[in-house]
């Protein structure tokens, strides 16, 4: 005579233990720490690099203002190149023409406090094509 287990015996319980689910907790804890200072450090550079490249549009029209006025614009609305929202939001442009002699301008891109930019120091570019500070351009 052979004795049978009733079905019901025979099942596993289905489910995660408290383990495995606070095991699961501590591996999305450590690539959160680690994922999370890199990506703000990549849209600090992200940033930065949008404001680079609306200095060196700014310098190019300042050229073409020059050789059409004898003189440096003082706005970059009276280049025409208004600033643009991704670089507004963490920067400030400010023009600092002198008639000279010789003309000159010096163009400079400043955080705005309390930006994820704010320690990211200023950036500038003169007449010249003089850009600094030089590690981060």
């Amino acid at each position: 005579m052979s004795y049978r287990i009733p079905l019901i015996a025979q099942r596993r319980p289905r489910g995660f233990t408290l383990i495995e689910l606070l095991i699961v907790v501590a591996i999305v804890g450590i690539l959160a720490s680690i994922a999370l200072p890199a990506y703000g450090k990549y849209l600090v550079r992200g940033n930065r690099a949008a404001a680079q490249a609306y200095l060196l549009n700014l310098a190019q029209a300042q050229a073409q203002y020059f050789a059409d006025a004898h003189a440096y614009a003082t706005t970059p609305t009276a280049l025409n190149l208004p600033v643009p929202a991704e670089v507004a939001s963490y920067y400030s442009i400010t023009i600092d023409a002198s008639d000279g002699p010789p003309p000159s301008f010096t163009i400079t891109a400043t955080p705005v406090i309390g930006s994820r930019q704010a320690g990211d120091g200023n950036l500038t570019i003169d007449n010249s094509g003089a850009r600094t500070p030089s590690n981060l351009w």
